[in-house]
């Protein structure tokens, strides 16, 4: 591309250079963040430099300048125009001494990361490693331990809700129980979320253990006896065997029933305006901090406020789950 680096670029040392790399999942507002992220490093007198394919990009060189022009018009579509990808390389204590020099022979002064746990963990081994950094939590799932909130859950939430009301369209019409299968591996916020707010039946999430008789068959004949005659069983994906829970209520229920796996189409689509809100404002603090040489930070929502951490402390917080929205929901399933 015509706004590839040279590869013998490096950085002019009167000018403070800075990067910024997607990691992990891509989730949508990561594009928001990126452009806050640019002009307000430029605005500031910084270079701009964009890593494409994330860690892995890193470690190849793949580079483009970024700059106002470059930027303009991204915040309204999904997924990362930086490209994402996984680096096994980088996983390895060689593979993160090789980025770190990389940055220091190219005079990269510092880099935003924008991705979840896994992404956050590089970024404070490559502080560590001389490098500063500073991370935004972008993933649909919301599951990171430290911040009350993630880039691109609203918008997965959603889309997620437009679909399981698609569903229960069906569902009603041929007097069905679907059981549908959401992302959330290890944490159950999109699953109550769009239960909630889709009326399902029952919500199933990795963090409440439940019986399938008292939890899932109970409730359905409760609905059943108050007058529904079609059901939505919403389950996280850390849950998984949709297939089995399916023909396991048909068998003690009668109920025909089937199940839809959402998989990846959550992730894309235009942003929200929240997450287009939100990730700005990430975008914005992240340049500023590393304008003023901070590191192994990361940027989080606490009090509804936006504010950072120290990385490591932000590695080994507790995410909360709200048991208490989660056992009201409950109530209003029959």
């Amino acid at each position: 591309s015509a706004h590839c680096l040279d590869e013998n670029f490096v950085a002019d040392p009167q000018q403070k250079t800075v990067a910024v790399l997607t990691s992990g999942g891509d989730a949508p507002g990561m594009n928001a963040a990126i452009r806050a992220f640019t002009k307000t490093a430029i605005a500031n007198g910084m270079k701009v430099i964009g890593i494409r394919h994330g860690y892995e990009g890193l470690l190849r060189k793949d580079f483009i300048e970024l700059d106002y022009e470059k930027v303009s018009g991204i915040s309204c579509a999904g997924g990362t125009i930086l490209h994402s990808s996984r680096s096994k390389e980088f996983n390895t204590p060689e593979g993160v001494a090789k980025a770190a020099k990389i940055c220091k022979d190219l005079g990269i002064h510092g880099i935003a990361v924008i991705g979840g746990d896994g992404s956050f963990r590089g970024a404070r081994d490559l502080a560590n490693a001389g490098i500063n950094c500073v991370g935004i939590p972008g993933t649909i799932d919301n599951d990171i331990k430290c911040s009350e909130y993630t880039v691109g859950f609203d918008t997965a939430n959603n889309t997620v809700m437009r679909l399981l009301d698609n569903v229960r369209d069906t569902s009603k019409s041929h007097d069905r129980c679907f059981v549908i299968e959401v992302m959330g591996r290890s944490c159950g916020d999109i699953a109550l979320q769009t239960g909630l707010a889709s009326e399902a039946t029952v919500i199933l999430v990795p963090e409440v253990d439940f019986e399938f008789k008292k939890d899932i068959i109970d409730r359905i004949k409760a609905a059943q006896d108050n007058g529904e005659t079609h059901f939505i069983v919403v389950v996280a994906e850390g849950i998984g065997g949709v297939d089995r829970i399916s023909s396991q209520i048909e068998k003690f229920t009668g109920i025909d029933t089937r199940y839809v796996i959402l998989g990846h189409i959550q992730r894309g689509g235009a942003p929200t305006l929240k997450d287009r809100v939100i990730a700005s404002q990430m975008g914005i603090y992240a340049a500023n901090l590393l304008l003023n040489d901070k590191s192994n930070r990361v940027i989080v929502v606490r009090g509804g406020k936006v504010v950072d951490m120290d990385i490591s402390e932000a590695l080994n917080s507790e995410k909360s789950f709200d048991y208490k929205l989660y056992n009201e929901t409950l109530n209003l399933g029959f």
